[in-house]
């Protein structure tokens, strides 16, 4: 997008309160759920299958190996945002300066999403919509690029497919 699409996008999500409560709960809500139901698989898989379990270790470790990575990556790559390029201020406000790409919120989404596909083929279809949905969000809410939540995204499906279906 450029820059003109991106201040279109934040007086248009901050000109009324019903248009800005939905981009804050999209932005705010989304990872929530993503964040509260990876744990409960976790701890079904332990319950379940036991902590030693293969399905159980990939389930842990490769979403934080992503989340490590990805981190990593921010810091050495510290691509502006889009805010701090174009000079507006995003719908939802932020003040990070940097750190852009990949999107880590994004990553996380879709490795998570891809765990769960690799236990649950209709969890994980539900998952993957909702990773979609909060890189979508990431975008337009004006905190990221395109290119950050496309990053974020492919990292995570190549290292999920790896991970999860061929190793």
């Amino acid at each position: 997008m450029k820059e003109e699409q991106y201040k279109f996008l934040s007086e248009y999500f901050t000109a009324t309160k019903s248009r800005f409560n939905v981009i804050k709960a999209l932005h705010d809500i989304l990872p929530a759920i993503m964040m509260m139901f990876y744990p409960m698989q976790l701890v079904y898989l332990f319950i379940t299958i036991g902590f030693k379990s293969e399905v159980f270790l990939k389930a842990t470790f490769v979403p934080l190996f992503v989340l490590i990575l990805v981190t990593v990556l921010r810091y050495i790559i510290n691509a502006k945002r889009p805010y701090e390029v174009y000079d507006y201020t995003p719908a939802i406000k932020k003040e990070t300066k940097g750190k852009s790409f990949p999107s880590r919120h994004t990553a996380s989404a879709f490795i998570i999403a891809l765990a769960f596909l690799y236990i649950d083929v209709k969890l994980g279809i539900i998952m993957m919509v909702l990773a979609t949905l909060i890189g979508i969000t990431r975008v337009l809410s004006g905190v990221h690029f395109i290119r950050d939540v496309i990053g974020g995204a492919l990292i995570s499906i190549i290292i999920g497919i790896l991970c999860f279906f061929i190793l």
